[in-house]
């Protein structure tokens, strides 16, 4: 993996332009399992004839997505998450918007690792790049994943 440490907090920076694929409105954990069957169907049609490189591949987009869209829904304000699927010529950018614009992502620090909270330490590994940046009232949380 050629992703970048999360650090004590996400630099706050705004994503490249991408076009965008795929988006979902969440209101609730139990919509993400739909959003991770939406990830793979889209992937696989997208190259249907990939084999296990791109297989992983598929596997990095979905864990990093799903951790993205499930911390918006737990600390994300109540509401109103966003996450979305964009592609640029050789990335993928996962976004994913909550109401919390005032808080931005903050990795776990000297917790114990069983007590969670290294997701976002997770998203940044599997990424080559990664921020944030608040506007219209919602925090937004991206990440860049390599398409190759």
């Amino acid at each position: 993996m050629t992703g970048q440490a999360a650090g004590a907090a996400w630099p706050s920076a705004a994503p490249p332009e991408a076009r965008e694929e795929l988006a979902w409105e969440l209101s609730g954990i139990a919509e993400l399992p739909r959003m991770r069957t939406d990830v793979r169907r889209f992937a696989v049609a997208r190259n249907p004839e990939a084999g296990q490189h791109a297989a992983d591949l598929h596997d990095r987009l979905v864990l990093a997505l799903d951790e993205m869209a499930s911390n918006a829904l737990r600390h994300g304000g109540g509401g109103g998450v966003r996450a979305a699927l964009r592609s640029t010529g050789d990335d993928w950018v996962i976004e994913v918007s909550d109401t919390a614009a005032s808080r931005p992502p903050a990795p776990a620090i000297g917790r114990d690792p069983s007590e969670g909270g290294l997701g976002l330490y997770l998203i940044a590994e599997l990424g080559t790049a990664h921020g944030w940046y608040a506007e219209g009232g919602c925090k937004h949380v991206w990440a860049l994943i390599p398409r190759r």
